[in-house]
């Protein structure tokens, strides 16, 4: 699928949702944007200990939206993506199942991102019926690169 055709249907997916920002894409779809759009960033919204013992997107900007431990909102934050990111380029966030990131989008449209999309199904997925994730959805099950140390 093309890149146009892409972020044409992941702004769709978004107004269908009722989301305010630009877009929501599939982790697939996120790939494809990260890889053939100008300036294109994923940022990875989760905390320290998921990227060290989930696993890391190779390339991927790292700020935690929630610290580790305490789960507490990183102040630092926008700084953070503003020191790394800039606000013309379509930044996608992903996390581990979706709801951080989608946070994070929200949280860079109203600081003035202009392409902001959350990746759905995030890094993990969903959990399945044994209440595991990894199996259904997420980046990892679509094949995409990852590593784990």
């Amino acid at each position: 699928m093309a890149l146009t055709e892409i972020l044409n249907t992941a702004r769709e997916r978004a107004q269908q949702m009722g989301l305010p920002y630009d877009g929501a894409l599939t982790p697939q779809e996120a790939y494809e944007v990260w890889q053939h759009a100008p300036g294109a960033r994923l940022i990875d919204v989760r905390t320290r200990a998921e990227w060290d013992y989930v696993g890391r997107v190779p390339g991927a900007v790292e700020i935690e939206l929630l610290t580790y431990p305490g789960n507490r909102p990183n102040a630092a934050f926008l700084a953070e993506l503003e020191q790394q990111v800039d606000k013309e380029a379509p930044v996608m966030f992903i996390c581990r199942s979706g709801g951080r990131s989608h946070n994070a989008a929200m949280l860079a449209m109203q600081a003035g991102y202009s392409q902001c999309f959350n990746v759905l199904e995030g890094f993990e997925g969903d959990k399945d019926a044994n209440g595991h994730r990894n199996t259904q959805g997420g980046w990892r099950v679509a094949g995409l690169p990852w590593t784990q140390s």
